[in-house]
C-alpha cells in the first residue's frame, strides 16, 4: 500500500524531577543535602532511511511519544535520561508544523539525514545544587521540564531524475519495465498504475537514471479528477519530464490534443512544474504501417521535438535515453555553476519552532 501523506502528533519525553534527599548514615550526623538531578527526556528524531518507501507506518499510528527522564535519587544519583525516539521515514519526506501555519520544518532529501523535531525536557535539579553556607538544608528541588510536542503533516515527494507523464495507457509502465528492473502492473485498461513506481535505468559506463512512473493524467487532474492529481507532487522534484504520447489512442483521440491537455494540467497544478525540461516521446511506433500518424503529430506540434519510440520493441528507446542523459548532465552543470560558493545564512525560525539538525556542524 502506497501512502504519501500522514498527520501525526509527536511528544518528546518530559524531564525527570529533581530529588529532595539528605544524607543519612551511621556516625555521620547532619550529612547535608544529596538529592540528585532528574534525567533528560527523550527527543523525537526523524531520519531519512533509504529502506523506507512509503508513509504506511503512520497510517494506523498517529501518536508518537518518547520516554520521560527518570527522577533523581538520593546519594546525588541522577536519573537516567529517556531514550530518544528515532522515527524512520522515506528519503524525500517533508515535515510541516500544523500548529504554526504549516511551516516547513525539514525536507529530508539526503539518505541518513537526521533532524530533531521535538526536544526532550531538561531534568530538574536536586536539592544538592541549592546548598550554600546560608542554606545548608534546602528542602526543595525543581521539576523536570516539559518535552516539546507538535502536530505534524508528513508529505512524501519521491526523489527521481525523470518523471514519466501521459494519458492512461500511453505505455509508461511498459517503458519503465523495459528500461529498468521495475515490474509495474501492465494491462489494457485505464489507470492500471494506481501508485507511483520507481525504476533505475543502468546505462553503459556505470551511468544511472532514476525514473518515476506517475499514474495516468486526464483532463481535470489538477482539480482532482482521475488518479494523477494525488501524485503530481512526486514529479515536482524531477529534473526532466518525459511526456509519453500514444500515437494510436484506444479512444481515437488526437495525440496532439492529448499533449496540450496534459500540459494544461501541469501548468494548473504548478507553474514551476510546467517550466521543467520536457522531452516528448511518441510511443507505439511499432503499430504504424506508415509514417502518416507521426508526421501529423509533428505537424501539429512544430515547436516540440518528438522522439518516435516503441516501448514494446525498444525501437528508438536507446536514442531517447541518450538524450535524457545529456539533458541531465547539462542541468546538473547549470545547477552547479549557479550555486553560490558560500551558502547564505538562513533566516532562523522563532525559538519555539527551532529544530536541532544533526547535519549542522
Amino acid at each position: 500500500m502506497f501512502v504519501d501523506e500522514a498527520h501525526i502528533h509527536v511528544k518528546a519525553g518530559d524531564g525527570g524531577n529533581g530529588c529532595v534527599s539528605f544524607r543519612r548514615e551511621k556516625y555521620i550526623p547532619k550529612g547535608g543535602p544529596d538529592g540528585g538531578d532528574g534525567g533528560r527526556g527523550g527527543s523525537v528524531i526523524f531520519v531519512a532511511d533509504p529502506s523506507e518507501s512509503t508513509l504506511m507506518d503512520f497510517a494506523g499510528k498517529h501518536h508518537w511519544k518518547a520516554p520521560r527522564g527518570q527522577d533523581g535519587m538520593g546519594k546525588k544519583m541522577a536519573g537516567v535520561n529517556g531514550e530518544d525516539l528515532v522515527i524512520k521515514v522515506p528519503v524525500g519526506t517533508l515535515i510541516f508544523d500544523e500548529d504554526h501555519d504549516m511551516i516547513l520544518l525539514a525536507d529530508l532529501t539526503t539518505p541518513g539525514r537526521e533532524i530533531t523535531i521535538a526536544k526532550g525536557g531538561r531534568g530538574g535539579e536536586g536539592n544538592w545544587n541549592f546548598r550554600s553556607p546560608t542554606n545548608q538544608t534546602p528542602r526543595y528541588a525543581t521539576p523536570g521540564g516539559m518535552g516539546q510536542e507538535r502536530h505534524l503533516k508528513l508529505e512524501l515527494k519521491l526523489i527521481a531524475d525523470v518523471g514519466l507523464v501521459g494519458m492512461p495507457n500511453a505505455g509508461k509502465s511498459t517503458l519503465l519495465s523495459v528500461i529498468s528492473a521495475a515490474r509495474p502492473k501492465i494491462a489494457a485498461y485505464p489507470f492500471t498504475t494506481l501508485e507511483p513506481q520507481l525504476g533505475i535505468v543502468i546505462l553503459p559506463g556505470d551511468r544511472r537514471i532514476v525514473v518515476a512512473d506517475i499514474p495516468g493524467l486526464i483532463e481535470g487532474a489538477s482539480e482532482g479528477h482521475g488518479l494523477g492529481h494525488d501524485f503530481l507532487r512526486h514529479i515536482e522534484r524531477t529534473k526532466i519530464i518525459v511526456h509519453l504520447l500514444d500515437l494510436f489512442p484506444p479512444d481515437n483521440s488526437d495525440p496532439a490534443e492529448n499533449y496540450k491537455k496534459i500540459r494544461a494540467e501541469l501548468e494548473a497544478f504548478s507553474p514551476l512544474l510546467a517550466q521543467k525540461e520536457e522531452i516528448v516521446a511518441a510511443n507505439k511506433i511499432d503499430l504504424a504501417t506508415d509514417s502518416e500518424a507521426l508526421e501529423h503529430l509533428i505537424e501539429q506540434l512544430p515547436e516540440v521535438e518528438v522522439f518516435p519510440i516503441s516501448g514494446a520493441t525498444r525501437q528508438g528507446v536507446d536514442s531517447l535515453l541518450g538524450t535524457v542523459w545529456k539533458e541531465l548532465q547539462r542541468i546538473n552543470q547549470e545547477e552547479a555553476d549557479a550555486k553560490p560558493s558560500t551558502d547564505p545564512t538562513p533566516r532562523p525560525l522563532p525559538p519555539h519552532l527551532q529544530a536541532s539538525d544533526s547535519d549542522t556542524p
